[in-house]
């Protein structure tokens, strides 16, 4: 083990290849303690796979990470005992009841007699399970199961817990109840390294990093990513035709990036174009704008703007 460093994670030139393509290329990052750390991509952009790597589970074609202390190359084993690992599916048994699901957990990272009965306390407490031990897990509503598949992964007090979109499909009050937990991890000195297809829930980290193809394209705060990636005036329009006023922007040559937002259509206009303009293009297509502001770009705005491919010169 390596000695006391600030940093949990520490990834250096990690590449992983299947057959000829490069899954995740040649990439560089520090995680620090205690850090809610948000790695995003789109399906495919190599976050899995990275994650699978550091938690020791897939070996590496190149490249070496420090986990825990750790050389996710050499020991593998070691970061594997010194991590919790949540998937997309919650990683619980569901033909078991509650407190066996916890049972079997904490045997696997080596618990027994007091100390597991304490962790289990611990768990069902966060998972708001109490007195519910003999619940069958699969009957769970997917809120609670999601809180208890989270105290599974940390029962053993692991140093850093990997999330590997765990809010998939929970509905929004449950995912910010979630959140509440994870923030209560973190404060308590445990790092978070999680992965999201909600961007919204990526506001909640304290660092980003944005990876498209299997290489790192930015990373920063929320706030970093927001101010420094997108230099465009971006506008909320209010109207109904979305979808059609989509596709004539995306066929113009006044707007950059185009994007539905709820009811509404977010536009980043190239730096030459103006407001009269967009309107104007609207309107002589027969697309009435109800309303329209300029707003501070979302975390959205800038995943779409760093990982859209960029297009030949349009005209109208």
């Amino acid at each position: 083990m390596i000695g006391e460093s600030k940093y949990s994670i520490e990834v250096n030139n990690l590449s992983k290849k299947f057959g000829s393509f490069r899954s995740v290329d040649s990439i560089n990052f520090n995680v620090k303690q205690g850090e809610i750390f948000g790695f995003l991509g789109a399906n495919g952009a190599g976050k899995s796979t990275t994650i699978k790597m550091l938690c020791g589970i897939l070996e590496p074609s190149s490249g070496d990470a420090l986990v825990a202390g750790y050389s996710i190359k050499n020991e593998p084993d070691l970061v594997k005992l010194n991590i919790g690992y949540m998937s997309q599916r919650f990683s619980l048994y569901n033909d078991l009841t509650v407190e066996e699901n916890l049972n079997f957990f904490g045997k696997v990272y080596g618990l027994s007699g007091e100390k597991l009965f304490e962790r289990k306390k611990w768990a069902l407490n966060i998972a708001n399970l109490s007195g519910k031990e003999n619940s069958l897990t699969g009957s769970l509503p997917g809120g609670i199961k999601q809180r208890l598949a989270l105290g599974a992964a940390v029962i053993h007090k692991p140093k850093i817990v990997f999330l590997d979109e765990p809010t998939s499909g929970v509905d929004p009050i449950s995912r910010r109840s979630f959140w509440d937990l994870i923030h209560f991890l973190s404060e308590n000195g445990m790092t978070v390294f999680v992965t999201t297809h909600y961007l919204e829930e990526a506001e909640f980290c304290h660092n980003i990093i944005l990876i498209d193809s299997g290489k790192l394209i930015a990373e920063g705060t929320p706030k970093e990513l927001k101010s420094k990636s997108i230099n465009n005036t971006i506008y909320e329009l209010g109207l109904v035709d979305l979808n059609e006023a989509m596709e004539i922007l995306e066929n113009s040559s006044i707007a950059d990036e185009v994007s539905i937002f709820g009811n509404t259509l977010h536009v980043a206009l190239k730096r030459d174009k103006n407001e009269l303009q967009l309107t104007q293009l609207l309107s002589s297509k027969g697309i009435s704008v109800n309303s329209i502001s300029i707003i501070s770009p979302s975390l959205e705005d800038v995943f779409i703007h760093l990982t859209s491919k960029k297009s030949e010169p349009k005209t109208d």
